[in-house]
């Protein structure tokens, strides 16, 4: 049985853009894969901590260390990994805020991203432990910045993505939505053609 995992990361939760356009490539996954399961996350319903010094000192202390305080954010975070885990295709809304990804998340990479658990150091450098899944990323912007210098955020997702070892990474964008309505209507519908276009050969595969 196929698992997707949804993880949506919109202030405005269903009513995101971002969301709206992965709840649309999940609804037609779901059709190709009617015994699939999806596990869906919404962080701005069910927000993922920040990560600061307590946290992060918890994901350092040897397991027969920890305090029983230590031991929940442990096992938040590899609640987190296990849908990872579980996981053959991965889906991400991502809306842009002020040129970076969310905070909410970074806060959710931050606790999925762990030495010794989902990547480890070598001699040769850092290897992801996570591999063989497709992830699916629906970004949306109020501006144009796509193929430009000021697209840090989807240079920053692959980089993370990869540093996990989720190298196999496709982004849909739908810009300018904050540039008058026929500019929100034309991208939106370019987007909704790609998810289009990206559903179909799942559905014959299914």
């Amino acid at each position: 049985m196929k698992t997707l995992l949804q993880v949506n990361s919109s202030l405005f939760g269903e009513n995101g853009q971002s969301t709206r356009l992965s709840e649309q490539f999940v609804a037609a996954w779901q059709q190709a894969h009617p015994q699939g399961r999806v596990i869906s996350r919404s962080l701005a319903a069910s927000p993922v901590p920040h990560l600061d010094g307590a946290r992060f000192g918890a994901f350092l202390s040897k397991p027969e260390d920890r305090t029983p305080e230590q031991q929940q954010v442990v096992d938040f975070s590899d609640s987190l990994i296990e849908e990872l885990r579980a996981a053959d295709v991965i889906v991400l809304g991502v809306p842009l805020y002020n040129f970076g990804v969310p905070s909410q998340l970074k806060a959710w990479f931050d606790h999925v991203a762990r030495a010794g658990v989902t990547f480890r150091y070598t001699e040769n450098g850092p290897v992801g432990l996570l591999g063989n899944k497709k992830v699916y990323v629906f970004a949306t912007r109020g501006g144009l910045y796509a193929g430009t210098p000021k697209d840090t955020a989807s240079a920053w997702l692959r980089d993370i993505l990869g540093f996990i070892g989720l190298t196999d990474v496709e982004i849909v964008y739908a810009e300018g939505l904050s540039l008058g309505e026929d500019s929100q209507k034309a991208s939106l519908a370019r987007a909704q053609d790609e998810v289009r276009q990206l559903v179909e050969p799942l559905r014959a595969a299914a």
